[in-house]
């Protein structure tokens, strides 16, 4: 074997060790990226699986195996929990200030959205700046205010008041949302409305609207799922037991069973399926919306 075939020979086998090194190294850091994805998995599946095999076993049952599947099935807790509780009712006072809420927010969005995307008017970068800043201010620092506010126009433990503020909570994000999909449609497509003689308000309903059903779908979603889950704001403005939201009520409801966890554990459980069902139903515009919006951005 000549010298030059030799140092071919030793370059082939130096650049095999480094692809496999290399290759070695990409393995450790898909074993390590995998992991931690089955840890999240694990983190968020948890509590779940808790959730859904208390309300299936005895208080027994429970006691000697907190973790374990159920050997027997039993369907008692959740009669307990619909007895114990005004289920029904609170399920109908959360569909009303949700689907008002969510209502009231998304048609002010569509239009605030509209005027800050396509009319030309002196301040409107400024307007829509100061909306937006509105995001980062937590719920929580205006309760005071809003509630004092609402006092003071007797609009307190009032459907018309909860729904009022709620749906000012959610306006900035939701302006800022359609805002910035109503810059993707083209330009083209207003002038030539215009010229048709269309409205402001028929380009917003007719045109824009429409074009942007998959933004639309995903902030519904999302409003709903925050109105839904919210305990805070239901607990200060509307205090009456009539009046009580879902997860007020089960809040009430699980402190009164705290010692019985599979009767808790139910009403949880019953209380969490309308959240389940709002996301499936919202799942494939949610997701179409992010692609959309990534693709046009």
């Amino acid at each position: 074997m000549s010298v030059r075939e030799m140092r071919a020979t030793l370059e082939e086998v130096h650049s095999a060790t480094r692809v496999s090194v290399s290759r070695r190294r990409f393995d450790w850091s898909v074993i390590i990226k995998q992991l931690v994805l089955l840890l999240a998995a694990f983190t968020v599946l948890f509590p779940a699986y808790f959730m859904v095999i208390t309300p299936l076993k005895t208080q027994e049952a429970y006691s000697l195996s907190k973790l374990g599947f159920p050997t027997q099935i039993y369907l008692g807790n959740f009669e307990t929990a619909l007895r114990g509780g005004r289920f029904f009712l609170w399920f109908g006072n959360s569909i009303i200030l949700s689907v008002g809420a969510v209502a009231l927010s998304t048609l002010v969005a569509a239009m605030g959205a509209f005027a800050t995307s396509r009319m030309n008017f002196r301040g409107r970068n400024l307007l829509l700046s100061l909306i937006s800043s509105l995001m980062v201010i937590p719920p929580v620092v205006m309760l005071i205010p809003l509630f004092l506010l609402l006092t003071r126009i007797k609009m307190t433990s009032t459907y018309p008041g909860a729904i009022l503020v709620y749906a000012g909570l959610l306006a900035p994000f939701s302006v800022y949302l359609l805002n910035n999909f109503f810059r993707t449609i083209p330009h083209e497509i207003i002038e030539s409305a215009l010229m048709d003689g269309a409205s402001p308000l028929d380009i917003l309903f007719r045109i824009m609207l429409p074009l942007s059903a998959p933004a639309l779908m995903t902030l519904i979603t999302v409003n709903m799922l925050w109105v839904w889950n919210d305990l805070l704001i239901a607990l200060v403005l509307l205090p009456e037991d009539s009046m009580r939201t879902l997860m007020v009520g089960i809040t009430v409801f699980g402190s009164r069973y705290n010692a019985d966890v599979p009767v808790s554990m139910a009403g949880m459980l019953m209380a969490s399926v309308p959240i389940f069902l709002i996301y499936l139903f919202g799942q494939r515009y949610f997701i179409r919306g992010l692609v959309a919006g990534a693709i046009k951005g």
